[in-house]
C-alpha cells in the first residue's frame, strides 16, 4: 500500500533506482521483523521513518553523503524552458538533504509538520524552518515565471 510513495520519496533523494529499491526492501524487511510492535495506525509513519533512516545510513555507507553547498549559483535563464518539472528537479537537487526531505514529505506526500518531525527526528519548529528556507531557496533558483517560460 505504501511502497510506491516510499520509493518515490527515496528516489527523489538518492537518484539511483537500484539503491532506492534496496532501501524500500530493507524498510519493509525491518517492518516485518518488528511487526508485533507496529500498529496498523502507525504503519505509514513507521515505514517512512524507517525508510528515511535507512536511506541516510545507505548514503553514509556509500560515501555519497551530500554536503551543504552555498546556494549562490545563479540559474541560467539564457534558454527557454518548457519543462517546469525538469526545472523543479534541478532546484530540489540544489537543496541540502534535510531541506529536500522535509519539502518532499510535506508537498509531495502530504505529511503535517508533526509527522515530518517524527519521521526525520527534528522538532516541529525545525521542520518549519527547513521548509521555509528550502522554499525560499527554490523560489530564488526558479526565479519569476517570466524567466522560466
Amino acid at each position: 500500500m505504501y511502497a510506491d510513495g516510499i520509493y518515490r520519496f527515496i528516489l527523489h533523494n538518492m537518484k539511483d533506482e537500484d539503491d532506492a529499491r534496496d532501501v524500500v526492501q530493507d524498510t519493509f524487511e525491518k517492518c516485518w521483523r518488528n511487526h508485533e510492535n507496529v500498529t496498523y495506525e502507525k504503519a505509514k509513519s513507521y515505514l517512512f521513518t524507517t525508510a528515511h533512516h535507512t536511506m541516510i545510513d545507505s548514503l553514509r555507507k556509500s560515501g555519497r553523503q551530500e554536503t551543504l553547498t552555498e546556494f549562490h549559483d545563479e540559474p541560467s535563464h539564457n534558454r527557454q524552458y518548457s519543462d517546469l518539472k525538469q526545472i523543479l528537479h534541478k532546484a530540489l537537487d540544489k537543496l541540502s538533504a534535510v531541506q529536500k526531505s522535509v519539502i518532499l514529505l510535506r508537498d509531495y506526500e502530504g505529511y503535517d509538520y508533526k509527522e515530518i518531525g517524527d519521521i526525520t527526528g527534528l522538532s516541529e519548529s525545525q521542520v518549519k524552518v527547513y521548509i521555509y528556507r528550502g522554499r525560499v531557496a527554490l523560489k530564488e533558483y526558479i526565479g519569476s515565471m517570466s524567466n522560466v517560460l
